[in-house]
């Protein structure tokens, strides 16, 4: 396979919201890797494929030889392989997504043969309790977490925290509210921050994940209460909320966790 070969398939694009994508591909001729949930893929297309008509005009022209290559984590269950399922949020300013955005069905996009990232459930012990806390895209990962490893019913609690502007914003909430009423072990908590905009009301939680933190939220919803000796704490998102949470959560005795000091608490920083 050569480096600069498009060698996956759009199999499915759905527009959840304006400026936010839910993109599934295929491998075309090769088997699609092995992954752990949690994990991110490298997409790519070249500067010569077209930009979304919503984006803006690009302020020095790409390469249009050269494949613009950017990393998305993965919300796709690690225990199907038919395709990869990433949500994409659009960068009106930026080189990849307006180019991600123009896609339909069936087009070609290079996809890395290799899935890395060390944002993965098994640095937390398997009878932890997991707190997942994101803002907008940042949930993609605890998506694939909760298909990858959710049993119905079982000790292990997993408490959700998303954060968004607007409630049309709040990527696979549908999917988690149905789980979640399914399922007595896990809580799922949405929270907004711009509720003055909603077209029709927002009955639920508003303000940043960090106050759900700080209000008991998980307990107050999820019946028990999380500390450092019986839940882990996963930080995806925007960087002021991660080091918001970090600052907070270091109060109350977590510590974040490193390869040769591990703690409790695990951060994704992508951007």
């Amino acid at each position: 396979m050569a480096d600069n070969e498009l060698n996956a398939v759009v199999l499915k694009r759905v527009e959840a919201a304006p400026g936010l994508m839910v993109l599934q591909v295929k491998t075309d001729g090769w088997d699609m890797p092995e992954f752990k949930a949690g994990q991110y893929a490298v997409l790519a297309l070249p500067g010569s494929a077209k930009r979304a008509e919503l984006s803006d005009p690009e302020e020095k022209p790409s390469d249009p030889d050269k494949l613009i290559k950017r990393a998305y984590s993965i919300a796709s269950s690690s225990r199907q392989n038919e395709y990869l399922e990433l949500y994409i949020t659009l960068v009106r300013s930026g080189q990849l997504t307006p180019r991600l955005f123009a896609l339909n069905e069936g087009d070609k996009v290079f996809l890395a043969p290799k899935f890395k990232g060390v944002f993965t459930i098994d640095k937390a012990p398997e009878d932890a309790n997991l707190a997942l806390i994101a803002t907008g895209t940042g949930i993609a990962p605890y998506v694939s977490m909760i298909r990858s490893i959710l049993t119905c019913h079982g000790d292990r609690k997993f408490a959700i925290l998303h954060g968004a502007r607007h409630s049309w914003d709040l990527g696979y909430r549908a999917e988690l509210s149905t789980l979640a009423a399914q399922c007595k072990n896990l809580t799922y908590i949405p929270t907004i921050s711009r509720p003055e905009e909603e077209k029709s009301g927002w009955t639920a939680d508003t303000g940043h994940v960090q106050k759900l933190w700080e209000s008991g939220a998980i307990e107050a919803k999820g019946g028990y209460r999380p500390d450092p000796l019986n839940t882990h704490i996963f930080l995806c998102g925007a960087p002021a909320m991660i080091e918001d949470m970090v600052t907070l959560l270091s109060g109350e005795g977590y510590k974040e966790h490193k390869k040769k000091d591990p703690g409790q608490i695990h951060v994704e920083r992508f951007w």
